[in-house]
């Protein structure tokens, strides 16, 4: 084939629409004849790509079309199918089969375990993936890895790349072998080979159809020599998106790449970050040059003014040329049909781009897009255009692992990992996807589980959680009850997962297939329906196929792990069905697209662009030495986007100033166009309406709450720990007692201050029942408490040594106060009297019989003791209430005067652990009460309350006296910080 003098090669500028550009002119060129038109052949970057110029086609067709054929070569990530025309099956000489992606991964990931030593499985999956993806960029690149051996830089680099570069070098020695025996090369290279075939082939002997190249911007070598042979065809183009022709030559030879010095041999560093960029070392590598390219004389009906080409030029300028700026004709500058919106939040943003969108469609026929790497974002947006009854589907898809398929594999994998924990099994019990067909009698089974499961973690394992549920002595024994009657029905389908997982380290093979099971009978067959569940079978499937090739042995722990970064790399995509003038795109699904309205959303550095990805296995010197592309390159592909993005006829580019956790920095992107434009048009009119659309007419807060209901319906029992509550929150105590609104404890929950006083007043109790107070027992009983598996491990590392100190003092004191003539009584012992009209309840921790014949009542505290101060305002008399109890002779075989009030507190003081505290003195010293005073005081306090509140006809007023109800159990049912402070 003889070249022609001139490659011909085309560009769009970003004011016009690609597509409809690309389409127009194909039609003018060859739409004459229309099988000339349909024997043709376009080249397109990915999958996605043909879509949208088949749509364009469809635009501009009239009555009818015969459609080219659409092939899509690849991208820059590799990850598109190649078309059947680069490997036709009578080929004399095929090009071998590609291994599976997953195949060749998990065999990374064997390699990696055998040389590299302790990797669990799980984490070397995800680092067979960077491993790959560096592999395939020393392919596409067309660098022989035995180059890394040929580099002396081991000794400057520092011990950790060291490691990894040895590591690295270890797997690809035995690549190549691995390859050989399965009778397969790398995907990457087949792709090389069969474009470099093909190039071969039409130099050869060209099509006699037209060839046209379009959208394709990957400077691969080999795509470079395609795009070179198709410029030089008879009948064929080349057509690049945005191509800066407008730019002097000096600035277009500051990108590089850059010779290397002849004196140091070094190169100036290349602009990779540049949108330009990855054009020029295309242009470079197809041995053309940009005066080759030309204008594609085509337009649409969606393209911009031509000053937004030069304006968009301008802005991506390289830093060293943004000081020309201000010498820029106002054309240059210009930025009109762009506006912003910058908004506090990301919800506010998304509830901004969802208004935008919805007030597109009020136009008959005008379309709208949300392009966005903010996949958060996306959902967001989503979500609030689902409140009109808009469907907008976001075609970049969303990863497997956020889809409830995903979820309740993963939910699985992780329930079983650690042994059944409440959390993780009740979140596994609760997945939507569980159980469909009798979905409210399984949910109200979980419901009564969840009840029993609050609070601290039982026993490891299902047998753990059946211990727990038989234990049913305490206060919410018929809440084990109830929920042990449903338990045995999901204890049957998780046993066997239990088992598996038991087993330790197995084949990975094993563990999918009990996960499998164990999900089948959980989901039934609606968990494998619709396309995220065939998309979860899909991927369990060839893991199950592949898992042979993986690491030999698997952790149970690391499965969820494992299957966690494979499905995040799983994207499922929503079959067609959303608004036909709406759109959400990722970066890559945009490419080419246009719209009447573009919305360019999550401009805030590290979002768009967004933060180049490490790789964990070269050094960035080790990569510049080996001419790989840079890690920042990906920053000039994301400018390249955003510039494409930019051309359509109306932007708005939208950011929040904050997101979840702090504030942000406005893209690069952002903040050049502000400096260029002397300051966006900005969309005062969508800022209002966003802020309208949730605000209140008025504010109004709620009053403070003073329940009063009938006297007769008031409570004629209270127990001595709830006179506190109703004197200084009786809305509190309203909630608690006539609405029976019980706090609940949090699931899995640390152990509180109550359990270690819960667990204390037991290990007293035994020893004082089964022990007789033997003070060398107490420190067994202790112990045993602290190894019982339902203990919480920090626990048992942070108490033990206090709790141990605390328990020898008990022992210690008691054996003195008996050997001065006191003796104990009783221990945790219930009792009542009436008084003052109602029933007076209590349970004492401890009563002795005093050498004078006296009583003592004493608390148990794993705390501070309550002080002088409550005691002297009227509260904090529990001890008086249960000394006025045990004068009436309301503890049964307990008789005499209360003559001595105690709390035994197990917190420090100056001397150590434990101590003896008291609310009383026999003279009333130290600003406390008489000791003679304290029942009568104590009864006298709580005749009043009992008057007002339970007798009486007072409201039950929230926070009476906040300083003496410090509990927060109420304050949302009381909407306390709407009115907490303003009376």
């Amino acid at each position: 084939m003889s070249e022609r003098a001139r490659p011909s090669l085309y560009t769009i500028p970003p004011h016009r629409a690609f597509a409809d550009a690309l389409v127009a002119g194909l039609i003018r060129r060859f739409g004459g004849d229309p099988m000339r038109l349909a024997r043709g052949l376009v080249l397109l970057p990915n999958n996605r790509a043909r879509r949208t110029i088949s749509d364009a086609f469809v635009r501009a067709s009239g009555e009818g079309l015969l459609l080219p054929r659409l092939v899509a070569i690849g991208d820059p990530e590799l990850d598109e199918a190649i078309g059947s025309v680069f490997d036709p099956a009578d080929d004399a000489q095929p090009v071998s089969p590609a291994v599976a992606p997953l195949q060749r991964r998990m065999i990374l990931a064997r390699l990696i375990v055998e040389a590299g030593g302790a990797v669990e499985a799980g984490e070397a999956v995800r680092l067979a993936g960077d491993l790959a993806r560096t592999l395939d960029q020393l392919l596409v690149e067309e660098i022989p890895p035995r180059r890394l051996r040929e580099l002396e830089m081991a000794p400057e680099l520092s011990e950790h790349w060291q490691r990894s570069l040895a590591l690295f070098d270890l797997v690809l020695d035995r690549w190549p072998g691995e390859l050989e025996k399965l009778g397969r090369i790398d995907l990457a290279e087949r792709r090389r080979l069969l474009l470099q075939r093909v190039a071969d082939r039409w130099k050869a002997r060209p099509p006699e159809s037209f060839v046209c190249a379009a959208g394709v911007t990957a400077s691969a070598p080999a795509v470079a020599r395609l795009l070179r042979v198709v410029s030089g065809l008879p009948e064929g183009m080349v057509v690049l998106p945005g191509l800066a022709s407008g730019i002097d030559d000096a600035e277009w030879e500051m990108l590089g790449p850059h010779a290397p010095d002849p004196l140091t041999g070094r190169r100036k560093r290349s602009l990779e970050m540049h949108p330009q960029y990855h054009l020029k070392l295309l242009l470079e590598r197809m041995r053309a040059h940009r005066d080759d390219v030309r204008l594609w004389v085509a337009a649409s009906d969606h393209d911009a003014a031509p000053a937004r080409s030069r304006a968009i030029a301008s802005a991506m300028a390289p830093a060293e040329r943004t000081h020309r700026w201000t010498d820029l004709p106002a054309a240059d500058r210009r930025l009109g049909g762009v506006r912003a919106l910058e908004v506090a939040t990301p919800a506010e943003e998304a509830q901004a781009i969802a208004l935008a969108l919805r007030e597109a469609l009020e136009t008959p026929g005008r379309t709208a897009a949300l392009v966005t790497p903010d996949r958060a974002l996306a959902r967001r947006v989503a979500a609030h255009c689902a409140r009109w009854g808009i469907v907008v589907d976001d075609s970049a898809g969303r990863p497997l692992s956020m889809l409830p398929p995903g979820t309740l594999l993963l939910a699985l994998a992780d329930a079983a990992a650690q042994g059944f924990a409440p959390l993780p099994l009740l979140t596994l019990l609760k997945h939507p996807l569980v159980r469909p067909d009798d979905r409210l009698a399984w949910l109200e089974g979980a419901r009564r589980l969840d009840l029993a499961l609050r609070g601290p973690r039982p026993a490891p394992g299902l047998a753990g959680v059946d211990r727990h549920m038989a234990e049913q002595q305490g206060r919410d024994g018929h809440v084990r009850r109830a929920a042990q009657q449903w338990w045995p029905e999901p204890r049957a389908l998780l046993e066997p997962l239990e088992e598996t997982f038991a087993a330790g380290p197995q084949p990975l093979a094993a563990l999918l297939a009990a996960l499998r099971e164990a999900a089948g009978s959980l989901g039934g067959d609606s968990l494998w329906s619709r396309a995220d569940g065939r998309a979860a079978a899909d991927l369990l499937d060839e893991l199950e196929r592949q898992a042979a090739h993986g690491p030999v042995l698997v952790d149970p722990a690391s499965l969820a792990s494992m299957l966690r970064t494979l499905m995040d790399e799983t994207a499922v995509r929503p079959p067609q069905g959303g608004h036909p003038r709406l759109a959400i795109l990722g970066l890559v699904e945009a490419q080419l697209q246009s719209g009447d309205l573009t919305i360019l959303g999550g401009l805030n550095e590290g979002v768009w662009p967004g933060l180049p990805a490490p790789d964990p296995w070269l050094a960035p010197r080790i990569r510049a030495e080996l001419g790989l592309p840079g890690l920042e390159r990906r920053i000039g592909l994301s400018a390249h986007d955003f510039a494409g993005a930019l051309g359509a006829r109306q932007v708005l580019l939208t950011r929040a100033r904050r997101d979840a956790s702090a504030p942000t920095i406005a893209s690069r992107f952002w903040l050049r166009l502000e400096a260029l434009s002397g300051g966006l048009d900005r969309a005062e009119d969508l800022a209002r309406w966003t802020a309208a659309l949730d605000e209140p007419e008025a504010h109004r807060p709620t009053p403070r709450p003073e329940p009063c209901p009938p006297v007769e319906a008031r409570p004629r029992a209270i127990s001595v720990t709830e006179v506190d509550r109703l004197k200084a929150d009786p809305y509190a105590f309203y909630a608690r007692r006539m609405l029976r609104l019980m706090p609940l404890d949090a699931v899995d929950a640390d152990p509180s201050a109550a359990w270690r006083g819960t667990a204390v007043h037991a290990v007293l109790q035994k020893w004082f029942e089964e022990d007789g107070c033997a003070p060398d027992r107490l420190r067994d009983r202790a112990r045993a408490m602290l190894a019982d598996a339902r203990t919480h491990p920090m626990m048992r590392a942070l108490w033990q040594p206090r709790l141990m100190e605390a328990v020898d003092w008990i022992a210690a004191e008691l054996a003195r106060k008996e050997a001065e003539g006191r003796r104990v009584l009783a221990v945790e012992r219930a009792g009542s009297i009436d008084f003052a009209g109602v029933e007076l309840r209590g349970t004492f921790d401890r009563v002795d019989r005093m050498a004078d014949g006296s009583l003592a009542i004493i608390d148990y505290k794993t705390g501070k003791p309550p002080s002088a101060k409550a005691v002297r305002a009227g509260y904090s008399l529990q001890l008086g209430l249960l000394g006025l109890i045990a004068e009436a002779g309301g503890f049964e075989g307990i008789e005499g005067r209360a003559g001595c009030f105690e709390y035994w507190s197990l917190g420090k003081n100056k001397d150590g652990f434990g101590y003896i505290a008291t609310p009383v003195d026999p003279e009333g010293k130290r600003d406390r009460i008489p000791t003679a005073e304290f029942v009568g005081i104590a009864a006298a306090n709580f005749r009043d309350a009992v008057q007002a509140w339970l007798t009486g006809d007072a409201p039950f007023t929230a926070k009476l006296v906040p300083e003496y109800a410090p509990y927060a159990d109420y304050d949302q049912l009381m909407r306390k910080d709407e009115w907490y402070g303003r009376d």
